[in-house]
């Protein structure tokens, strides 16, 4: 008898025990009506995910949410679930989220123009350098992509601007960066809300909403459970994700103290709010960083677990109340579409109407889809004219929409960039660049980039942006370099007399200065009509004549002046490794007059078009195919501005064409065609193997004799290694021709210019 009674004091006691771990009397809780359920969700980063987890477990016990209060990442979650999604909607939400893409404000590179793209393309480093004084951004990111991310997850609650009228009431935390004051957000847009309360000092760009500049809610109140409180909640759950102080093992670095000293005050604060919580749920991940989302799977499961041991107190809970979870809202789906009537731009000053309409590709009125909406939005963010780009709908009775752009103008325009780059041809340079918006009008832009090295190289460009609307632009380059060619490829652009000679060396010099006008039109093609300039040296000193012994031998020292033209389409994903998307490029220009050097100008004209095609095979497999071809009209005795094949690289100058297989400036003629086929296996992150080859014709008079259809007379293969590093592309070619029987090794470091 005796045993049965200590057994019977030993599990009263254990459930005296379990009763204390959560502090709930369930006795002395409301039911019905009169239980308001309230649940806080702190900050915590990557962590946060785990409040999806725990939303699991409360749904599965039934348990409806009265009130919703977080911070930071416990906004962003608590925020859409008060917007009607359910956890599970939650989860496969945040399973398809690139995070480093929306943290890094990765912008799609179809999102810039082409000029952005060219100047994006060429540089590893770009920092603000207003008043000729270099600074720093206010934070890595701006928080664009977040942003549009929230926007379109909450457009089904879009004209709600009281959050205590969303299926769950809500609140959020953000914080007042010059008072060091908590700001309460209960109205206004709740995409903006959760973005400022999840504006992470120094990661993300502060917020600004009516004047204030907000931050991250969690720098004064990372558990606002005193707040839940005052609005009605008579019955907490708490989820926990800060971070606990660590041991002096784990502190060996500054930004590991720096988030010690600052997990004092929170950890602090948190002996009094754990009292305002009946059901603390804390679950186990100290193993992981506030930027461990490529973790989210685990942390989930973690905030699951954890919740999972409070079972019999959340049901206990659920049988108390009279409702159960709320039904989840419809997923946007990437077909659907909506119609815009008018359009509102708030905050203005440098940019006009016609840019930003330009920009986000908008013709009113406007049957668009919202994936073409944020693309659009994403065009304008590319510009980086813009500190922060809001933007909501506002629905007519019609069912049309009016779209409100609220814009903070960049007030940097003045931006020095820098990178590095070698290559076979142009050997080693540092790259620098000087970048001025609004330089003489609104909606201007000249850029100077030099590179300093074995050859000296500039780009000037001035040009007029206006999207849809003719702009125009002035142009100046000047390029430069030697190399070692064979003697037969010089009989063709002179008459000297090189039996004696295999090979020697030729200096090329180019200097082009273009005027033009240019427009975009069906979207994505730019066309570009001008007067072009052009200085051509070509000379060598390899050679020398009896009667002059002393100086240099020119090929060609004539300036050239024409009419031209440039048709120019680009939807590559990436420059150097596209997975998909065309590329065409055509010029055509008409050589009116020359200083004729060598006596033998006539007028004549000469086109080229260049055609390429990226996709996808598999997840990590790509193919490109790629045409091309020119030919000249007249002219016949004017050859240095002929075809000419050979070498491998990129941006190379006038008709000058990469060919595998064979070394630079190896081929020329009046006509050229050429395919070539090329296969990149993505085999680990940023590494790619690649492989192909090439095929071509290229002769005088290539067209008029029927020759550009024969089988082809010159052939390439290739195999290749590609890195995508911090300072640009690296890449290394071995090609092969077995007409010649060489292999030939190229070699590219950055990007190139």
């Amino acid at each position: 008898m005796k045993k049965y009674t200590a057994l019977v004091l030993l599990l009263l006691t254990l459930t005296s025990y379990a009763q204390d771990t959560t502090g709930v009397d369930f006795s002395k809780v409301p039911s019905g009506k009169d239980l308001k359920v309230g649940l806080v969700l702190s900050g915590g980063g990557a962590k946060g995910l785990a409040h999806i987890g725990v939303l699991k477990e409360l749904e599965e016990a039934g348990i409806k949410i009265d009130y919703i209060g977080g911070t930071s990442m416990g906004a962003i979650v608590g925020g859409l679930y008060a917007a009607g999604y359910n956890a599970q909607q939650l989860d496969s939400i945040f399973k398809v989220v690139n995070f480093e893409k929306l943290i890094q404000d990765d912008i799609p590179r179809s999102a810039r123009s082409l000029q952005e793209r060219t100047d994006a393309e060429k540089f590893a480093l770009s920092l603000p350098f207003d008043h000729f004084k270099v600074s720093f951004p206010s934070a890595l990111s701006k928080g664009q992509n977040v942003y549009n991310l929230f926007i379109r997850l909450t457009h089904h609650v879009e004209e709600v601007d009281d959050f205590t009228m969303l299926d769950i009431p809500f609140f959020c935390v953000a914080t007042d960066a010059e008072k060091g004051e908590a700001i309460i957000m209960d109205k206004g847009c709740l995409a903006e809300a959760i973005s400022a309360s999840g504006a992470l000092p120094s990661l993300f760009s502060p917020v600004i909403l009516d004047g204030q500049l907000l931050i991250d809610g969690g720098v004064v109140n990372n558990y606002p459970v005193e707040e839940l409180r005052r609005r009605g909640a008579n019955f907490i759950i708490g989820v926990d994700v800060q971070d606990d102080l660590r041991d002096k093992e784990e502190l060996k670095s500054a930004p590991e103290m720096l988030m010690q000293i600052n997990n004092y005050r929170t950890i602090n604060a948190m002996k009094d709010k754990t009292e305002l919580t009946d059901i603390y749920i804390k679950p186990n991940i100290e193993e992981y960083t506030v930027m461990d989302f490529e973790k989210g799977d685990s942390i989930i499961k973690a905030g699951t677990s954890k919740a999972r041991e409070f079972g019999d107190e959340l049901k206990k809970l659920a049988a108390l109340q009279d409702t159960l979870y709320h039904k989840p809202p419809a997923l946007l789906k990437q077909g659907d579409t909506l119609s815009i009537r008018s359009v509102a731009i708030n905050g203005n000053t440098y940019y006009t109407r016609s840019y930003i309409l330009g920009k986000l590709k908008v013709k009113l009125p406007a049957e668009i889809t919202y994936d073409k909406l944020f693309e659009g939005i994403n065009n304008l963010a590319a510009t980086n004219n813009f500190e922060r780009i809001n933007h909501r709908l506002e629905k007519y009775d019609s069912g049309q929409y009016h779209l409100v752009l609220n814009l903070a103008e960049s007030e940097s325009t003045t931006s020095l960039k820098a990178g590095l780059h070698y290559d076979d041809i142009y050997k080693s340079a540092a790259l620098i660049n000087i970048t001025k918006k609004r330089a003489l009008f609104k909606n201007d832009i000249a850029s100077l980039s030099v590179g300093l090295g074995d050859n000296i190289r500039y780009d000037f460009d001035y040009y007029s942006d206006n999207g849809f609307y003719l702009g125009f632009g002035l142009k100046s380059r000047y390029n430069s370099f030697e190399t070692r060619v064979d003697a037969r490829f010089v009989e063709q652009l002179s008459d000297l007399p090189l039996e004696s000679f295999n090979s020697l060396t030729v200096d090329y010099m180019d200097i082009t200065n273009q005027i033009y006008l240019q427009t975009l039109f069906q979207k994505q093609f730019a066309l570009r009509i001008g007067l072009e300039h052009k200085f051509l040296e070509i000379d060598t000193e390899s050679v020398r004549l009896a009667e002059n012994p002393d100086s240099k031998v020119y090929f060609d020292n004539s300036h050239y002046f024409s009419a031209y033209g440039n048709l120019l389409l680009d939807t590559f994903d990436d420059k150097y490794f596209p997975t998909s998307g065309w590329y065409f490029n055509g010029d055509f220009n008409l050589y009116l007059f020359s200083s004729d050097y060598n006596n033998n100008f006539d007028e004549f004209s000469m086109g080229s078009a260049q055609l390429k095609y990226a996709a996808s095979l598999s997840s990590r497999f790509a193919m490109v195919l790629g045409v091309e071809g020119g030919f000249k009209i007249g002219g016949t005795g004017v050859n240095t501005l002929d075809y000419v094949l050979g070498g491998w690289g990129n941006d190379f100058i006038n008709n000058i064409v990469s060919f595998y297989g064979y070394d630079y400036v190896s081929l020329t003629g009046d006509g050229l065609v050429k395919s070539e086929i090329t296969f990149d296996y993505n085999f680990y992150k940023k590494h790619h193997l690649n492989f192909g080859g090439n095929i071509a014709n290229i002769e005088n008079d290539l067209f008029t004799s029927g020759n550009w259809f024969s089988a082809p007379n010159n052939t390439g293969y290739f195999l290749g290694y590609g890195l995508e590093s911090l300072v640009g592309p690296l890449q290394t070619k071995l090609s092969y021709s077995p007409e010649i029987d060489r292999v030939f090794w190229n070699f590219s470091l950055g990007f190139w210019f």
